[in-house]
């Protein structure tokens, strides 16, 4: 199939410019969906699989290629792409989310294992297992975005990327509340089985939601090019797509090591327990969630550009804030590590947001398919190898230290620094993005600042 270059702005799919865009119906069930599935993979993919390769004596490069394997895996969305449109969304996706869930079911059996294997066997055989449930996911999830962009007018896709980041946000907090009350303050292998088995159920019933999301016939292609390449460099040299993936590369970059790492310098040099590291871990979710207030409904008329550049800022401070406290600059005290996990769960939250809010604006409808493949290939290979690459680094220094006047260089220290750089070339990147409609910086502002206190104050005045 060969896909034309891009030359403009994609075509506008649903209501013309001046009506007034609704959502199509059924679309409840993708919250539904949304809602279970975050209840599945948090557990999966999230702090709680790290902390039992952690029990298991996984070292930092280990954790790190768990954490790098769902985004590697990724990189199988350019084959299954063009299979996409023989298949259909729905079915195509549906078949791979089945497959993970088979994986999830096997996962949960391997804590029990420990009665005749031992933990290096139970953490090679958790690794294959991961392998598998990753690679059915990175094939699948292929279909997932240009099926939502077919499904949801442009003009209000924004206000649905909110609310599903709402839906996600609740979902997993409240993952994390279970998985802290499950695992308690030195958990047993039984209770990760326990928990696994949580994360498989509610998997399976995320299956159900799936199937009534409302299908969308993929774009018919032209069967006289049924022979030719997709170009793919052609789709690369496309300058608001080419500058959106070199922002997106950094991002990942400076964020692939972020989740993992920070829960294993709060397990090995805060010394906290399991418990009180989920619970702390879940408060990031509630920063999500308050992303649906702050911007999540206004993303549609400001555009993604200027929340994408006030993100990136606020990800270099909490870098920074990371790194003193890694180095002993500032005293780990709980109620400054909350309030540093509510922002990254904030700040995460709105950049995946404006990320695939400008995807689906600058992608146009022709070889829909083969863009959004790309665009999560190449940000999930940097997502996969970043925790991959900070693991070695925090092997490779170990627990040597260097003391300076009013900061220790030590290994997390050294990394959160490492990550804050990344993030400011992020921050450099992100200013150069092409977006038309996009408001101003100071319009951002203004909004954050002014506008959106006030109405607030509105609503909590006591009318007389």
């Amino acid at each position: 199939m060969a896909v034309a270059p891009p030359k403009q702005n994609p075509e506008v799919r649903g209501p013309e410019r001046g009506e007034v865009a609704h959502f199509p119906p059924g679309l409840h069930n993708a919250y539904l969906f949304a809602v279970f599935n975050a209840l599945s993979f948090q557990i999966i993919l999230n702090s709680p699989i790290v902390l039992y390769a952690k029990s298991l004596g996984a070292s930092a490069t280990v954790l790190g290629i768990i954490v790098g394997m769902w985004p590697l895996l990724v990189i199988f969305q350019i084959p299954a792409a063009q299979h996409i449109s023989r298949i259909g969304y729905k079915r195509f996706v549906y078949a791979g989310w089945g497959t993970r869930v088979c994986f999830i079911f096997a996962m949960a059996l391997v804590p029990l294992s420990g009665r005749f294997l031992n933990q290096t066997t139970q953490l090679a055989l958790l690794l294959m297992l991961l392998f598998g449930f990753n690679l059915s996911r990175g094939i699948s999830s292929a279909g997932w975005l240009p099926w939502i962009s077919s499904l949801i007018p442009e003009q209000v896709r924004g206000r649905y990327l909110a609310r599903d980041a709402a839906c996600v946000n609740v979902a997993s907090a409240f993952a994390f509340l279970v998985a802290a009350a499950c695992l308690g303050r030195q958990p047993s292998s039984f209770r990760f089985a326990l928990l696994f088995g949580f994360s498989a159920v509610m998997g399976a019933i995320s299956l159900g939601f799936l199937k009534k999301i409302p299908d969308v016939a993929p774009p018919t292609e032209d069967p006289s090019k049924g022979g030719a390449g997709v170009p793919w460099f052609a789709m690369l040299r496309f300058p608001p797509f080419r500058k959106l993936l070199r922002a997106v590369i950094a991002w990942s970059a400076a964020y692939g090591g972020m989740t993992a790492f920070t829960v294993a310098f709060l397990k090995s040099d805060v010394g906290m327990s399991e418990a009180t590291i989920l619970l702390v871990n879940s408060v990031m979710f509630l920063g999500g969630l308050s992303s649906l207030w702050l911007l999540g409904s206004r993303l549609d008329h400001l555009g993604s550009k200027p929340v994408l550049t006030f993100c990136f800022a606020m990800w270099l401070l909490i870098a920074l804030a990371w790194g003193a406290l890694a180095g002993r600059m500032l005293a780990p005290q709980l109620i400054l590590v909350l309030a540093l996990e509510l922002l990254m769960g904030l700040c995460a939250a709105l950049v995946a947001m404006a990320n695939v809010r400008l995807a689906m604006a600058i992608v146009p409808v022709m070889g829909r398919n083969h863009f959004f493949a790309l665009y999560s290939v190449i940000g999930s290979l940097a997502l996969g190898v970043a925790p991959v690459l900070w693991g070695l680094l925090i092997d490779a220094i170990g627990p040597r230290a260097i003391h300076a006047p009013h900061f220790e260089w030590n290994r997390y220290s050294i990394f959160f620094v490492a990550v804050a750089c990344m993030f400011a070339l992020t921050l450099a990147l992100g200013r150069r993005l092409e977006e038309p409609k996009a408001a101003s910086m100071d319009a951002l502002l203004r909004e954050l600042l002014l506008e959106a206190p006030q109405r607030v104050l509105v609503r909590i005045w006591p009318k007389e």
